[in-house]
């Protein structure tokens, strides 16, 4: 029986990068399990965004596309943050999401009560789950006073 070779550092990231968008940090952490070198982590990764193969404006795009269909601004700000991502292309993705945050807020609401609260605690209850999710207290007033699109 043959051993089979171990993938090259940079075809483990390729493989990696090929399945979705990473942030760099991201990447690095998965490459680390491979390679106790960090230098050549940190070369790699530097090649890797020369070539740009990898961008975390890409990455900050996918994320904001995946994760707009269930969560709000806040919530999105707060993961993009936690991945790295500077503030300048935090704030750009942010600008986009709050132009469909009260659509989106409403489609996530529909989908998990598809009534509007007929008491108090049910309103609190309703309240906590788009707050939780991310959306801002305005479109969680609007979503809950059965506001229709502007």
């Amino acid at each position: 029986m043959a051993l089979r070779e171990q993938p090259s550092l940079r075809s483990r990231a390729l493989r990696l990068l090929a399945q979705r968008e990473h942030a760099r940090g991201e990447l690095g952490r998965k490459l680390a399990r491979h390679c106790e070198d960090q230098a050549s982590i940190e070369a790699l990764l530097d090649e890797l965004e020369r070539q740009d193969l990898l961008s975390p404006e890409r990455f900050a795009q996918s994320l904001a596309r995946r994760r707009g269909e269930r969560y709000g601004v806040v919530r999105i700000r707060q993961e993009l943050r936690e991945h790295g991502i500077d503030e300048e292309t935090v704030a750009e993705q942010v600008r986009e999401l709050k132009l469909t945050e009260f659509s989106r807020a409403r489609e996530v609401w529909r989908r998990r009560f598809g009534s509007l609260p007929e008491d108090l605690g049910e309103r609190a209850r309703q309240t906590r789950f788009l707050a939780a999710r991310g959306f801002s207290g305005e479109v969680i007033r609007r979503v809950l006073s059965g506001a229709a699109d502007d």
